[in-house]
């Protein structure tokens, strides 16, 4: 059998167009390759579990939806662009009439497991980027998603997803966005340890938002140029979200102005705000340059819920900040309980003594 290597996948089989048919990998599942001007959603509807939906350089004028596990949709790179259609779908309910690029669905009942979307550009969608809901290990790298209408990749309702190496500038809302639920009042739940590694957050409103979540690492990001940098945010439900571990980021200069909203007051000049939030880690993070007159500006901000629930035993040791403003450490949540500074790099505090 004739051996190929094509960008990022190397595979024992020839590659052939869907319109020609596909062919099986070594390992028994089969690689479907598609071109501009071919269906995505074709190939992806045609795929078995473990099969992989190859996109070739190119702009593509369609929105995916995939709900089979096993499933991995890939593209060669930042030159594999996924764009609006010039009349998308007006099935209600269906990705593209949401405004979304890349749908990964499930169920309440039954998550669909083990999907991964890599190497490839989505833009211009009227909300989304990449969304997903009812996910287990759901991958998303190497993906860059700009200038989206609200998220640029979000995910609800999901557990152990791993979001590595992706880029997303300029997006509406949040750069990456992972909720509980964006439609429903309900406590926090427990992401079994999703990871947020390795990204770039620039030109968004917020770079990363964790809301309503618990047991979630942000590690090793580079953030600039966004409104805020990181939120993790909570509010009056049970269980409080928490357990979010926050390290080793670069979040440098935030100091883009974003208006006020109906959720949240005006933004600029944030670094990392905790809200609602309890037993949290936020260390070893490069904070610097971040000013701005938002009550919630600052390098490091504890902040009540704008519902009134504090925030909780959140520890802020051993990160590195210079040049934030108001300060460098802001603990706004008097109320708050058990959070504790300690062994960080800074000059200025709100109130005093933080550093």
């Amino acid at each position: 059998m004739k051996k190929c290597h094509i960008a990022y996948l190397a595979c024992t089989a020839a590659l052939v167009g869907t319109g020609l048919g596909a062919a099986p990998t070594a390992a028994g599942h089969t690689v479907h390759l598609v071109k501009p001007g071919q269906s995505i959603q074709k190939a992806v509807d045609a795929a078995e579990p473990g099969d992989t939906v190859l996109l070739t350089l190119g702009v593509y004028h369609e929105s995916v939806t995939l709900s089979t596990p096993g499933l991995t949709l890939r593209g060669m790179g930042r030159r594999t662009v996924l764009e609006p259609a010039a009349h998308a779908a007006k099935a209600a309910g269906t990705c593209a009439a949401d405004g979304n690029g890349i749908c990964v669905v499930g169920t309440k009942d039954h998550r669909v497991e083990d999907v991964t979307v890599a190497a490839l550009t989505v833009s211009g969608f009227t909300r989304n980027g990449v969304y997903a809901t009812a996910t287990d290990r759901l991958t998303v790298r190497n993906v860059t998603a700009v200038k989206n209408g609200v998220w640029g990749i979000a995910q609800e309702g999901s557990v152990r997803g791993a979001f590595r190496g992706n880029t997303a500038r300029d997006n509406g809302d949040a750069g990456l966005f992972l909720a509980n639920s964006v439609k429903e009042e309900q406590g926090a739940t427990d992401t079994d340890g999703t990871v947020i590694e390795r990204n770039r957050l620039e030109g968004n409103r917020i770079g990363v938002t964790v809301r309503r979540l618990r047991n979630l690492t942000v590690a090793h990001n580079r953030m600039t140029g966004n409104c805020a940098a990181v939120f993790v945010v909570g509010d009056e439900n049970k269980p409080k979200a928490g357990l979010v571990t926050v390290r080793e980021n670069r979040i440098v200069s935030n100091n883009k102005s974003c208006p006020k909203t109906a959720r949240l007051d005006a933004l600029q000049g944030s670094g990392i705000v905790l809200t609602g939030a309890e037993d949290s880690l936020i260390t070893r993070n490069v904070i610097e340059d971040n000013v701005g007159r938002s009550p919630l500006s600052g390098g490091i901000v504890l902040f009540k819920s704008f519902v009134g629930t504090t925030s909780d035993r959140n520890r802020i040791s051993d990160n590195q900040l210079s040049g934030n403003s108001p300060a460098d450490l802001v603990n706004a949540d008097t109320a708050g309980k058990g959070n504790t500074f300690e062994g960080n790099s800074c000059r200025a505090s709100q109130p005093a003594g933080l550093c």
